[in-house]
């Protein structure tokens, strides 16, 4: 299984899948450069009509598109997931984990396919598993759900005056809940709290309203994206971005192409723009 390097020119060529992300494009390697200390990256599959997920008739829920979802993304995705010091996500993954209709479980997959990624942790020094954090405004987040993170720290960001009930729920749990101060959860409240920490490395694997919440700080370094060349249509989608916020620059690192499966592979380097 390999891809074809179309940018940049210079490293143009035929190069194996597997690994692509995890030694290639390394996030390692270039987590050192931040001024931080720390790296924050997001990830995203979308259709080439900009679906990145779709609502369900039935069930009101949206999630990835069958058409697009395929196992050759779902590699690169664990890639990305392997070299996290934590996961970015929010309260909606456990509410839909909890109903039994979530995407699947957080990374790094239990399958023999990504053991090899779970031993390159172990072989980095890291645990076995990326620590998890969970931005969430209402702490309606189901303890059953939080059972398959076993062995991880879960650390919740809410805002200050959250409900007390729901939050010593929580902290009875064995979850860390940190209030971020007054409205809503910012980027800057959340890179600061990683940075104290003392993570290096973290992976948004969120939708795209805590996804807007790192952008509009300019907190976001990282945009890895796989546009898979389909059409989908259909009115209830969600894009890699929702709400308002100032342009941001996003300028391409590297782009591949995976005839395979019929789709491309790209990474950004997230800049602001300057106000005319």
């Amino acid at each position: 299984m390999t891809v074809r390097c179309l940018y940049p020119a210079e490293k143009a060529g035929e190069y194996p899948l597997s690994g692509l992300y995890l030694e290639r494009e390394s996030i390692r390697k270039v987590d050192a450069e931040q001024d931080s200390g720390l790296l924050i990256y997001s990830n995203f599959i979308t259709s080439l009509d900009g679906r990145i997920s779709l609502q369900n008739a039935v069930s009101g829920e949206f999630s990835v598109p069958g058409h697009i979802a395929n196992r050759r993304d779902w590699r690169l995705y664990q890639e990305l997931a392997a070299q996290a010091d934590v996961l970015i996500t929010s309260a909606r993954y456990f509410r839909q984990l909890d109903k039994g209709c979530a995407q699947d479980l957080l990374p790094v997959g239990r399958e023999d396919a990504y053991q090899d990624l779970v031993a390159w942790r172990l072989q980095q020094g890291m645990q076995a598993q990326p620590d998890v954090l969970i931005v969430s405004a209402s702490l309606d987040i189901p303890l059953a759900a939080l059972r398959y993170l076993e062995h991880r720290r879960i650390v919740v960001m809410t805002p200050e005056g959250c409900d007390c009930k729901r939050r010593e729920a929580l902290v009875a749990a064995g979850v860390q809940v940190c209030e971020s101060g007054k409205g809503q959860v910012s980027g800057t409240d959340i890179k600061r709290l990683l940075v104290k920490l003392g993570y290096r490395s973290a992976y948004m694997i969120a939708g795209p309203a805590v996804h807007r919440t790192l952008l509009v700080d300019g907190v976001l370094d990282r945009l890895f994206l796989t546009t898979h060349f389909s059409l989908l249509g259909q009115d209830a989608f969600h894009s890699i971005l929702q709400g308002d916020m100032q342009p941001v620059a996003a300028r391409l690192c590297s782009l591949y192409l995976d005839e395979a499966g019929q789709q491309i592979f790209a990474q950004y380097n997230m800049e602001k723009l300057e106000k005319a």
